[in-house]
């Protein structure tokens, strides 16, 4: 059980209605303390209930509600800003995908939190970028997330392959070995939602691009030419059938159920696919490893849930005293053995007893300090539906638009966005 919050608490309690956006309301009973709610997206490995009955058991007072929403990232954020708008006061902790740290603390939505009630030294330094805005911590780092590449070893091994570390060996042995066992090459995220944009994202980093949009938010820098070959090699895939047609309907879940039911060699997906996979007809039968890139290893879109509180939530001290235990380092060892989440605190990477049982640690952990994070902007989520509407253009049979058009198009679109800030 957590001690007591002391003088810390008073302190960032205080600081509740110093938030980014005018608007910012906080009910005047804030500080409260009683029952509150945590509102995530859907728990598709059945990991969270237990873990929130540790608490609930040694906090009857403070007991959490767990209130998921839809599995796909756009629908949480369009219910939750949705509850947010309205100012209610149903929701107390919010699990943010990391990207809306910057749109939820400009709204006012969020209260901003004192550093240091948090071992913030001791976790992955990208994942807590993830939580900062204008210099101010809105949230804490809960999970981390990065994409890997799954791929058959048994079948690899029967061929005497080696997995993929380029998009050409990837390709070669999608075909090849689709072709003989019957099943589909590669699969990913390629429905359009923010899957699709962080796919194209990768492909786009593994293509050697940089940064889509800059670090600040104000600058559209992608380079047209590694945004026309990350599309050619999406493109290539459904338009030479290693990549099944029916991804274009594929989100995290259905991906994920592709892959452990047998029906591909590879699937990009983030860590927590892991753990369904060991108890799947895929079972000893698989691994994991880097995505693979246009010369070399690949790059990832930086992923995971951050914990806020709400500024109109009426029992923030429960709230905050229930994020402090939440991303705490033994619950955090839970979130990974029992959830398959990568967790935040750096040291878990390096623990032998961990790798022995998630051998794909090392290789996620420099995953994740390589990933690319996305914008810090507010207007984020209307950069990401530009982004996935002019991929799912190019992925759109019979494939006869001009891609490098349709780049020069994606980039003169999130120009505009920009410019109407």
């Amino acid at each position: 059980m957590l001690r007591p919050v002391s003088l810390a608490l008073a302190a960032v309690l205080l600081l509740a209605g110093c938030t980014a956006g005018e608007d910012a309301a906080p009910s005047s009973d804030g500080g409260g303390t009683g029952p509150i709610t945590l509102v995530i997206g859907r728990d598709t490995t059945s990991y969270l209930q237990p873990l929130l009955d540790r608490w609930n058991h040694d906090h009857p007072g403070e007991r959490v509600t767990l209130l998921e929403l839809p599995e796909a990232a756009d629908e949480q954020r369009a219910q939750m800003v949705a509850n947010l708008q309205a100012k209610s006061d149903r929701y107390d902790v919010l699990a943010l995908d990391v990207f809306w740290t910057a749109e939820f603390a400009d709204a006012g939505w969020l209260i901003p939190l004192d550093r240091s009630m948090f071992p913030l030294d001791r976790f992955l330094p990208p994942v807590v970028d993830t939580a900062v805005y204008r210099g101010k911590l809105w949230a804490v780092p809960y999970t981390s997330n990065a994409g890997l590449l799954y791929y058959r070893k048994d079948i690899l091994d029967a061929e005497g392959l080696k997995p993929p570390k380029t998009w050409a060996e990837l390709r070669e042995q999608s075909k090849k070995l689709s072709k003989k066992y019957d099943i589909g090459g590669y699969g990913g995220q390629f429905l359009a939602y923010e899957g699709l944009t962080v796919n194209f994202a990768e492909a786009y980093q593994s293509a050697g691009g940089k940064e889509i949009i800059s670090a600040d938010g104000t600058t559209v820098t992608m380079d047209e030419e590694k945004a026309t070959k990350a599309l050619e090699f999406l493109v290539s895939g459904f338009r030479e059938g290693w990549i099944p047609r029916e991804a274009l309907t594929y989100k995290e879940e259905e991906s994920r159920l592709a892959f452990q039911e047998g029906d591909l060699v590879f699937a990009r997906n983030w860590p927590h696919a892991y753990g369904p996979a060991t108890r799947s007809s895929v079972k000893g039968k698989f691994g994991v490893t880097a995505l693979p890139g246009l010369n070399g290893q690949g790059s990832s879109t930086l992923g995971g849930y951050n914990l806020a509180i709400s500024s109109f939530s009426k029992k923030q001290k429960s709230a905050l005293a229930f994020i402090r235990y939440f991303t705490g380092l033994d619950n955090q060892r839970l979130v990974l053995t029992e959830g398959s989440f990568p967790p935040v605190w750096a040291e878990l990477y390096d623990d032998p007893e961990l790798i022995k049982r998630f051998p794909y640690l090392p290789v996620l952990k420099q995953s994740i300090l390589n990933a690319q994070p996305r914008p810090v902007n507010p207007n984020y989520n209307q950069m990401s539906l530009a982004i996935a509407s002019a991929v799912t253009r190019a992925l759109t049979p019979p494939f006869q638009e001009d891609l490098g058009a349709i780049s020069r198009s994606m980039k003169a679109e999130l120009n505009e966005i920009i410019r109407a800030q």
